[in-house]
């Protein structure tokens, strides 16, 4: 399974917003630290901003900044409301010719593997991911923050009980 681009930079916007508490963070500002066209982050914020996830702020002063608690907003949350598809193959879906769907136990392995994935994501928030992303700490835009979790999602590493 592979995440579309447009999920992946809204991820990645989120993780940069969670991090962000203390000001605006501008399109500018990710498109230097990523390296992302402002373009394709301009319908990525927009998206986010339908969402709830994301107040944006127009004019000269404005930027985006996180709504949603971050130790709420699940990992499987935002890839299941962001990615379109999950047909892994022609069975799973809208326009399925495939002539042994329902008899050769494809259907039934792939859908149960992609739930068992979003299981996983769903054990943890963009709060988590902030709090154990070295790599995200050498971006410019870094502010130092750390995310309580909170008891219904598990750190990110560990085993739920």
């Amino acid at each position: 399974m592979r995440l579309t681009v447009f999920t992946d930079y809204s991820l990645r916007v989120l993780l940069v917003l969670a991090s962000r508490t203390d000001a605006l963070v501008t399109i500018a500002d990710i498109t230097e630290a990523f390296g992302i066209s402002q373009a394709h982050l301009m319908k990525v914020t927009q998206a986010l901003g339908k969402t709830g996830w994301v107040d944006t702020v127009r004019g000269r002063n404005g930027g985006m900044r996180l709504a949603a608690d971050p130790r709420k907003l699940s990992l499987g949350e935002v890839v299941r409301r962001l990615e379109a598809d999950f047909a892994l193959v022609e069975c799973l879906g809208e326009d399925n010719q495939c002539v042994l769907t329902g008899g050769c136990g494809l259907e039934v392995a792939l859908k149960q593997a992609t739930e068992v994935f979003l299981r996983e994501l769903d054990r943890y928030s963009i709060a988590d991911l902030v709090n154990t992303s070295p790599a995200l700490a050498q971006l410019a835009l870094w502010q130092p923050i750390t995310w309580n979790a909170l008891p219904s999602h598990g750190r990110a590493g560990q085993r739920p009980a």
